[in-house]
């Protein structure tokens, strides 16, 4: 099967195409036809080495562990799951393939209605933003600061903490705050002078921030709150040494809340926006912008 393999850590130049044996099944395991790969940041930081010490990473390596995809063989002890099935979900193996393996407890069915590219957008970021929301244990009635508000996980985590009653700030570049806006946030612009904003709009405080952005926003994040009390980042690598919890893991990954959501996004009700598609061949572009910092949604690999 055709795979994106990178055998020693590196830049994205590391990445390259290859032929790899089609992976079979064990226990309690599903075999995934690859359609579409979501492309996450943490895809990035294991092919550079940096996360060795969180995700040790025997070489050569597939990246990648969203999918969405047609079951195509059944391990051992599978129940609730066929052959034909459109699944969405994590995968045990590298998913920048066209087989990926994947534990069938951690699968969810694909409503018709959602698309393929739209289907892998859902489950690291519905996952980190339920997370990082317990976490904060944001009410009904509080605001909620978001970092990064306009990129994949923003997305998700704006409309999961409004659904939750939380009156949400949400920051962004200036192209992406009419986009802010329609997930139901208040929009400001991220940078200089972010303190005296938030301040304009809410005078009374914030009562947790969510940094999802990793784009210096810690300190302000810290003045605005008054301390390192109720701040969490999924993004900067600077927590530790200012005292902020970065929420690195390990993932829920629960089938039964990702189908709910699934359904909402099917729906309409969950807005899931995929910023950018690229084909399997193209993966070390798709990570090079995602290194870069993308602006709005996520980025999709698409498997023939």
């Amino acid at each position: 099967m055709k795979a994106i393999v990178f055998d020693t850590f590196g830049g994205t130049e590391v990445l390259h195409e290859a032929e790899t044996e089609v992976p079979e099944p064990g226990p309690g395991q599903v075999r995934v036809r690859v359609r579409a790969v979501g492309v996450n940041p943490v895809d990035g930081k294991i092919r550079s080495g940096i996360m060795e010490a969180i995700f040790p990473t025997t070489l050569p390596a597939v990246p990648g562990g969203e999918i969405a995809g047609v079951v195509d063989a059944l391990g051992e002890g599978v129940d609730g799951l066929k052959v034909g099935d459109e699944v969405l979900g994590w995968s045990d193996t590298g998913a920048y393939a066209q087989y990926a393996l994947a534990s069938a407890a951690v699968l969810a069915p694909k409503p018709a209605g959602l698309d393929w590219t739209h289907a892998a957008a859902l489950p690291v970021a519905s996952d980190g933003a339920d997370r990082v929301l317990d976490l904060l244990d944001v009410k009904a009635g509080e605001t909620l600061l978001i970092h990064g508000a306009s990129g994949a996980l923003g997305t998700i985590a704006v409309q999961l903490a409004v659904a939750r009653g939380a009156r949400v700030i949400g920051t962004a570049s200036p192209a992406n705050q009419e986009y802010v806006t329609s997930l139901g946030a208040t929009a400001l612009v991220y940078g200089d002078g972010l303190v005296e904003r938030v301040r304009a709009i809410a005078p009374e405080g914030v009562d947790a921030v969510f940094d999802a952005a990793g784009k210096g926003a810690l300190e302000d994040s810290i003045t605005l709150r008054g301390g390192t009390d109720r701040i969490v980042t999924t993004a900067d690598f600077r927590a530790a040494e200012l005292g902020i919890v970065f929420a690195e893991g390990p993932q829920r990954r629960s089938a039964a809340r990702l189908a709910e959501l699934a359904q909402q996004a099917a729906s309409g009700a969950l807005v899931t926006t995929v910023g950018a598609t690229y084909p399997l061949a193209e993966a070390a572009k798709a990570q090079q912008v995602s290194d870069d910092g993308h602006g709005r949604g996520k980025l999709v690999l698409t498997v023939d």
